[in-house]
């Protein structure tokens, strides 16, 4: 994997780069579609590309662990060509479920012991076996075993967390060097910042995850509950750290707000459940603000989605259509939803970078914050 920084804004940190991969490029800074379980919940593969134009979907290995297995996914000849997908695709390791599923975990310094969130079997993660999986579905990116901290969160209890996470990175390193991709192409290792929201504790572990000087780096442990300012202030006391010439991705972030502001700070990288499942309720995310389209306000309304928007749906569906497919309970309705929100989110990140390029990013950041959180 390479990664070339083209540009930089010159009144804040933001920057533009390429991230290239055995399975295409990647244009940053940029937004991943969640597709946890091998699927963007509710769209087809050829929509996220031509509808959404993602560069880049995420999967979660713990889930393609449980559904469809693993060894589906070997016989397949991985997950690339199990969904019909050709271009890059990025996978955390389990580690967020160490913190999603506390009530069903046990934490030892050998790794993690779980139940299943679908039948209560047991399994059991390790940095080897993260390292493994990952293999075995074949993502181009993936991530080293970390365990994601809750907020609020005991600064004893973030410590001794954050150096076992070091301690596994250790070991995910180890297992790599000793491990070969398994379909041709190569597979490229992000290990993850922790810390909690302790300033000297987020110090401590970027500079020890950019000591491991790996091909990119993560921050994780954030967008769990706590204050937006403090989400910021974590960001940016990371990227003043971790090295410039590698990509920064910010793990499950966040609002339209949340990514510009973290792209103002140094990040690259970004994904979200957010889009997707607020799309799936109803919720839209528009250049002018929030809608809730369930609203009857929009019952009459033929306009746009976003008539200022750039994003693919909305030339061609109105607010009282798609309020009308929610009132209706038809599940095309959260399908526009979805793709809208999606789309939205990427053009997002895509505008950013040309403004970035343009050297006014810092400017029509700031005008775009006063719009995007509001209701309508």
């Amino acid at each position: 994997m390479q990664f070339e920084l083209i540009s930089k804004d010159p009144k804040s940190s933001a920057r533009a780069g390429k991230l290239t991969t055995d399975h295409g490029e990647i244009e940053t800074p940029m937004f991943m579609p969640v597709g946890t379980v091998g699927t963007v919940k509710s769209v087809q593969q050829v929509d996220i590309v031509e509808e959404i134009k993602a560069q880049i979907i995420l999967g979660n290995t713990y889930h393609l662990f449980l559904r469809p297995g693993l060894e589906t996914l070997e016989s397949a000849g991985g997950l690339h060509k199990f969904m019909h997908w050709d271009k890059p695709i990025l996978t955390d390791s389990g580690g967020y479920q160490v913190y999603s599923l506390a009530d069903q975990r046990k934490i030892s310094e050998e790794g993690v012991h779980f139940r299943s969130h679908i039948d209560g079997s047991k399994c059991f993660f390790s940095p080897e076996t993260a390292i493994d999986m990952q293999r075995s579905i074949g993502a181009d990116i993936i991530m080293a075993f970390d365990e994601c901290t809750p907020y609020p969160c005991p600064k004893d209890y973030a410590r001794n967390s954050m150096h076992m996470t070091h301690r596994w990175l250790t070991r995910c390193v180890d297992a790599m060097d000793k491990t070969e991709g398994l379909y041709g192409h190569e597979q490229s290792l992000f290990p993850i910042v922790q810390g909690s929201v302790y300033p000297d504790l987020r110090k401590q572990s970027a500079e020890f995850i950019a000591k491991a000087d790996c091909p990119g780096n993560a921050i994780g442990g954030l967008s769990v509950g706590e204050p937006h300012e403090d989400m910021y202030a974590m960001s940016a006391l990371v990227t003043e750290i971790l090295p410039e010439e590698k990509p920064r991705y910010l793990m499950g972030v966040g609002t339209p707000i949340n990514i510009l502001e973290n792209i103002a700070l140094g990040i690259d990288m970004f994904d979200c459940v957010m889009p997707s499942r607020n799309g799936r309720n109803g919720q839209l995310f528009t250049s002018e603000g929030i809608i809730n389209i369930r609203n009857k306000k929009w019952e009459r309304d033929f306009s746009p989605i976003d008539p200022n928007g750039s994003s693919s749906p909305d030339s061609y569906y109105s607010k009282a259509y798609l309020r009308h497919l929610f009132a209706a309970g038809e599940m095309l309705g959260p399908q526009i939803a979805t793709i809208h929100n999606l789309s939205f989110y990427v053009q997002l990140t895509k505008d950013a970078r040309e403004h970035i390029l343009q050297g006014d990013f810092a400017e029509w950041k700031n005008q775009m914050v006063k719009r995007l959180g509001q209701r309508l």
